[in-house]
């Protein structure tokens, strides 16, 4: 996941320079929904939710696709790609804060330092992204993604129930599907003016590897993460993304990273590995 995530961002930042951001979220997200079918239908019939669950994975599908995505794509348009990785690298803490909140899990010390110090790694990392003199130009994305940051820990623990209840593939599909639903509706006016003729042979794999790897495939593991070691532990993980995606850009790009920027690696890999190292979570039980 955290492979696909760390190329992910300069792949869709490259495709947004032909692509209308809502149109393309909303192409995405329809191919996404179309590749999770098909894992859910080579795995057996799909389970329908109960009738007292549909009103939550309505919530939850407008919350962590509709909302989060729509801050993710207007957001990176706004600013650059090493300032998002930064500013959703903010997703652990506020995963901890509203998991230690609601009494469903408890992080234990060892967490907290992890997501301090690999907070601290990512800063580095992406410290050479930042400049002053951007500053004020990349505010609105900025901000936009530290809200894109809260709402996915929103959307993370509070899918929790139906994770335990449906599994990780089920609860990925229903919320899913419903994202990709609002974000159609969203972006149809977008996909109505956009000019297709300019649209790149480049933009159109862009489009395919961001819909089957970075969303229908890593939405999947992302809760099978949180169905077998909980929320904050693999929050932590999305702190690696950073690090992977310099690590990418030294190899396919000739990019040569600095001290700085390899001593944050080293940082952000170590609070991770403090953070999974933590006693297991201690979740609440959840009726069925």
């Amino acid at each position: 996941m955290v492979g696909v995530w760390g190329v992910n961002f300069a792949v869709v930042k490259r495709a947004l320079a032909t692509f209308e951001p809502l149109g393309f979220n909303a192409l995405r997200f329809a191919l996404a929904s179309l590749f999770v079918l098909a894992v859910l239908r080579s795995r057996g019939p799909l389970r329908w939710p109960e009738r007292s669950d549909v009103p939550r994975f309505i919530g939850l599908g407008i919350v962590g696709n509709v909302l989060y995505q729509l801050g993710f794509i207007l957001g990176l348009e706004r600013t650059r790609a090493g300032n998002a990785s930064l500013m959703l690298s903010l997703t652990p803490i506020f995963t901890a804060l509203l998991s230690a909140a609601s009494g469903g899990e408890r992080p234990g010390p060892r967490s907290w330092t992890g997501t301090m110090i690999s907070v601290a790694g990512v800063a580095l990392v992406t410290g050479s992204a930042i400049r002053l003199e951007g500053t004020t130009r990349t505010l609105a994305g900025d901000l936009l993604l530290i809200g894109a940051a809260m709402v996915w820990a929103i959307y993370t623990v509070g899918a929790v129930p139906m994770v335990r209840r449906y599994g990780s593939t089920q609860a990925t599909a229903w919320t899913l599907w419903v994202g990709a639903a609002g974000l159609l509706l969203i972006g149809s006016p977008a996909l109505a003016r956009q000019d297709w003729r300019a649209v790149s042979a480049g933009a159109w794999g862009g489009l395919l590897f961001s819909a089957i790897f970075a969303i229908g495939l890593a939405y999947l593991l992302w809760y099978r993460g949180v169905e077998r070691i909980g929320n904050t532990r693999t929050a932590i993980f999305s702190n690696l993304t950073p690090a992977v995606a310099l690590a990418f850009g030294a190899l396919l790009l000739g990019e040569h990273p600095s001290a700085l920027a390899l001593a944050g690696a080293a940082l952000t890999l170590g609070g991770v590995m403090l953070v999974r190292s933590d006693v297991a979570p201690k979740l609440q039980p959840v009726e069925a």
